[in-house]
């Protein structure tokens, strides 16, 4: 068992391993079944990205905007916490069985959705099914891949996102263009069924029994549906400002940071060192990222006119500065985890940067290519670092919860930031255009950013001292 109070990286003490064993015949199946269902669900993501200004805008749902990415987090919370205990009593195979079929639903009836509250409704139960399958691949790495192998294993996770990152948004601004966005949605799912079927005799013959026993851990459930109220009650209130919305804010806090505290591990919310600053690190960073991409495409489109499929390369350059970051980082053993994950946060922030110069109407539009790839290439970096650093340092009875805990905390970062953000830019729009509630929220998320990197920073000082 790994020494939780060791600074240094864990290291393999078995039997020499072929120098990349994700496709060696022992191993083959489990890595295309993990790619496949890795990339559908990229797919969706760059897709729902890029066609959604043109969504709110024919729904006529634009102060909703922010709400597509908001329910489908919150709800994504859940499933994450659902998979978890799942993955650690009966083993990975069931949660990701039940994810899949899921998650096409939520995809179908999005397309059809003659309205945008029945498209929140899609994205909530898209975010059901979306949440609950990273837990169990992520336990099934850890179970399948030799220790060592973990950061190649995540790197390929990562790599994944490579084809739809280069398809996937100009693909959806294209079918936005050409045939409508409801093809988006519709055109995915038969494939999102497909992955289920192939995927499942490898997922039943690695994945059917739990590990060990799970750690009892009551209250999880309630938790996790009390944190996803929580998320919706707060940005509701942010959104429809009042003495009673501010009230219910209040309460929402207050909710939510008790229902963190079962959710993720103990210390996470004061930043200690080892697991919990590594859980918080991730929700940090999804948070600044993912509410800052989540305005690009508005920006481009809105403001300096850009069509759907321009305004997609953005986040184009992005996944593949993320997947370089991440094939960077699996081959990288120099430097510790924490100092991989600050410096991914200082990349991030520098992108952050480029949101804010691209909002004014006369900002430098083309110059978001090429910060907005710095951002990618960070969160490859300290995204995947995060994730082998947790798993090295977890017990065989933890990685259900641990894995659980990285995923609910990108996944509240995200709700809780971006649903603030849409709340922040409607308020501060004085037009049509969103230019000063963005420019503003980019600075806001760059100190955000920067605040995580010094929390990270002071972490592994903290190891290196004993303390």
């Amino acid at each position: 068992m790994t020494d939780r109070n060791d600074p240094r990286e864990p290291t393999a003490t078995t039997e020499p391993e072929p120098e990349s064993p994700l496709w060696s015949k022992q191993y083959r199946n489990f890595t295309i079944g993990l790619l496949l269902v890795v990339t559908l669900v990229a797919f969706e993501a760059m897709g729902v990205a890029t066609a959604l200004p043109t969504i709110a805008s024919e729904l006529d749902g634009q102060r909703w905007y922010s709400w597509a990415f908001t329910l489908f987090m919150a709800a994504s919370a859940v499933g994450t916490v659902f998979a978890g205990r799942l993955a650690d009593r009966h083993g990975p195979a069931l949660p990701l069985l039940l994810a899949l079929p899921l998650f096409a639903a939520g995809l179908l009836l999005a397309g059809s959705a003659p309205n945008m509250p029945v498209l929140l409704l899609a994205r909530a139960l898209q975010g059901l099914g979306g949440g609950s399958v990273a837990v169990p691949l992520y336990v099934m790495i850890a179970r399948v891949y030799p220790q060592r192998h973990h950061p190649r294993a995540f790197g390929a996770m990562s790599a994944a996102w490579v084809l739809p990152s280069l398809l996937g948004p100009a693909l959806s601004g294209l079918i936005t263009e050409q045939l409508h966005w409801r093809w988006v949605f519709l055109g995915l799912a038969p494939f999102v069924l497909l992955g289920a079927v192939l995927l499942a005799p490898t997922i039943r013959r690695g994945g059917s029994k739990p590990d060990t026993r799970p750690t009892a851990r009551p209250g999880l459930m309630p938790a996790a549906l009390g944190a996803g109220f929580g998320t919706v009650v707060l940005n509701w209130s942010a959104d429809h400002p009042s003495v009673l919305s501010a009230l219910l804010g209040v309460a929402a806090i207050g909710s939510l940071w008790g229902c963190m505290r079962i959710l993720l591990p103990t210390g996470t919310l004061s930043a200690r060192p080892g697991i919990p600053v590594m859980v918080l690190a991730r929700g940090l960073l999804a948070g600044v990222f993912f509410t800052a991409e989540a305005f690009i495409p508005l920006v481009l489109t809105v403001v300096h006119g850009y069509s759907a499929m321009l305004a997609g390369i953005p986040l184009t350059v992005a996944s593949l500065g993320w997947s370089l970051g991440s094939f960077w980082q699996g081959r990288q053993g120099r430097f510790s985890r924490e100092h991989l994950v600050a410096s991914g946060f200082v990349l991030v922030v520098v992108g952050v940067l480029g949101v804010a110069m691209l909002a004014p109407e006369w900002g430098a539009d083309r110059a978001i290519f090429v910060f907005w790839s710095i951002a990618g290439a960070g969160m490859g970096v300290s995204v995947s670092s995060t994730a082998v650093r947790v798993l090295g340092l977890s017990d065989q009875t933890e990685r259900g919860f641990n894995s659980a805990a990285l995923q609910i905390s990108d996944m509240l970062g995200q709700a809780l930031l971006i649903g603030l953000g849409g709340a922040l830019v409607n308020l501060l729009a004085s037009t049509e255009e969103p230019t000063l509630g963005v420019a503003v929220l980019a600075g806001l998320l760059m100190v955000t950013g920067s605040l995580g990197a010094r929390l990270v920073a002071r972490s592994r000082g903290i190891i290196l001292d004993g303390r």
